[in-house]
């Protein structure tokens, strides 16, 4: 049976931290500010927005929310981001994609946020410092998320063999390299990878992100693994939330495995919130 590796603790250790970098910066007259641009309705993006909103709240992050109707015009839109990116007294900016495809192309959308407000990590230079392990932006929420849940379960990554199931600019390719710069051995397995299961079952961390409901099973596995789910998805016949484990299947023979819900998604929002504290701090420096 595995050790469940809950988000919850990982979450309120860094939100603890964050309280603290953020009462520092108010002594010094810096508040750290959180902008947020929702365009529709989308449960899940209004979801989010609340659950960022309650972590900035705890920590005392200010939070300023755009929301925009469905049919906003491109031009309205970006005027009120450049604003945004020129305010001096915004940190972080957040945005929900994708937009409306007939309307926004999503390379100019995430390359038009300032690299040093985009605290999840989606600007192209961002991505360059992770990929040249150079302090520049910020890593995406979500893979940085798999790094704090190793980091606080002890799980050590340096020269280890790792799997990362999924290859998405979004977390694939970003927790990859996020690895490799901790000196891990890192296979990335797709959807075009011959024998997948039998080299995810070889690794000692497996990271999956594939978006494929429910997809890896124990073949994919081993006794001594530590698996990390970071998949979310309804199941419609079971009624719940799932992952891209076969978390009965799985659970019962892996060493380590994270929980959906209740685990990668759980801390993301906290990283956010210490992203924005940090940016703060970074634009105060003298």
């Amino acid at each position: 049976m595995a050790r469940i590796l809950r988000g919850k603790p990982v979450a309120e250790a860094i939100l603890e931290r964050t309280a603290a970098k953020v009462h520092e910066l108010n002594d010094r007259e810096i508040f750290p500010t959180l902008a947020i641009f929702r365009v529709g309705q989308k449960g899940a993006d209004i979801s989010y927005e609340k659950g960022a909103g309650k972590r900035c709240e705890e920590t005392g992050v200010k939070v300023k929310h755009f929301t925009f109707d469905e049919n906003v015009e491109p031009e309205e839109f970006y005027r009120v981001l450049d604003e945004a990116n020129r305010d001096p007294s915004i940190h972080g900016i957040l945005v929900f994609r994708p937009l409306p495809k007939d309307r926004f192309r999503d390379e100019e959308l995430r390359n038009r946020i300032a690299p040093e407000k985009d605290v999840d990590g989606c600007t192209d230079l961002s991505l360059a410092g992770i990929f040249t392990n150079k302090d520049l932006g910020f890593a995406p929420c979500t893979a940085q998320a798999v790094i704090e849940i190793l980091n606080h379960y002890g799980i050590g990554i340096r020269g280890k063999n790792v799997v990362v199931l999924g290859r998405s600019l979004v977390i694939g390719k970003p927790v990859a390299m996020m690895l490799l710069n901790r000196n891990a051995t890192v296979t990335i397995c797709h959807t075009r990878t011959v024998n997948a299961a039998d080299i995810c079952s070889k690794a000692e961390i497996l990271v999956c992100t594939t978006g494929q409901m429910e997809m890896v099973t124990r073949d994919y596995t081993n006794e001594k693994q530590t698996v990390i789910d970071v998949g979310i998805d309804w199941n419609e016949k079971k009624q719940k939330l799932c992952g891209d484990v076969l978390y009965d299947d799985v659970e019962p023979f892996v060493e380590d495995l994270t929980p959906v819900p209740g685990g990668v998604g759980s801390v993301t929002t906290s990283v956010l919130v210490s992203h924005v504290a940090e940016a703060a701090e970074r634009m105060n420096r003298k």
